[in-house]
């Protein structure tokens, strides 16, 4: 089981992420230019978004994905500079079992609300520790270690709060056809290619849509 766990990370870490630059020369110096089709696409199911002066951004992703923790710090830093008229938010992929018990440990660890950064930690388990955190014990034993206690985890991993959340991102893995992660939607119509120019393009399609929400 362990063997298919890493086998199955190391996969989904290679699915669909190109590196390449894609810019172009104006007055001399290179000018990155998102193009529809290249960088981003229209999705073919598109979300319900709220009209309240908001562009949402989502980025879904699985703990367990090593492009996803390259992305992690990345959009961190992102997030602190972007304007206030962006909502971001994050969202966990629930392809198989597995999934959907990283999911409810991330809203788990989002209904906690400690002043620790649980997010990081679990990343660093996983992929510095090779802690792929695949069985309720497991997590129970990893959250003991960060001082989160067996009594405060219960109250929240298997709560119906805590299910409806990852129902939802059921739901919405497979109405967004989630193939690769990780996946950053913007404005619940866009989805922009994983390439290392992903966060230009999303200032791009922020900024274009900034007066449509």
């Amino acid at each position: 089981m362990k063997k298919l766990l890493l086998s199955l990370l190391l996969i989904t870490s290679g699915m669909a992420y190109s590196f390449e630059p894609v810019s172009s020369k104006q007055d001399g110096e290179e000018v990155f230019e998102p193009v529809l089709g290249r960088d981003y696409s229209l999705l073919e199911n598109p979300l319900p978004t709220k009209q309240d002066g908001k562009v949402e951004v989502l980025e879904i992703f699985w703990y367990g994905c090593g492009h996803c923790y390259a992305m992690e710090s990345k959009i961190k830093a992102w997030n602190k500079t972007t304007p206030e008229y962006v909502s971001f938010k994050k969202m966990p992929v629930t392809w198989g079992p597995v999934h959907r018990l990283h999911a409810a440990m991330f809203y788990t660890i989002e209904s906690i609300g400690s002043e620790q950064d649980l997010h990081a930690a679990v990343f660093s388990t996983m992929h510095n520790e090779r802690n792929i955190l695949s069985s309720e014990q497991a997590v129970s034993r990893f959250f003991g270690k960060v001082g989160v206690t067996s009594s405060e985890l219960s109250k929240y991993l298997n709560s119906f709060g805590v299910k409806q959340r990852v129902n939802r991102a059921v739901e919405l893995t497979k109405q967004l056809r989630v193939d690769s992660v990780p996946m950053i939607i913007v404005d619940g119509k866009y989805k922009v290619a994983s390439r290392a120019t992903a966060l230009e393009t999303v200032d791009y399609l922020v900024e274009m849509q900034k007066s449509e929400s």
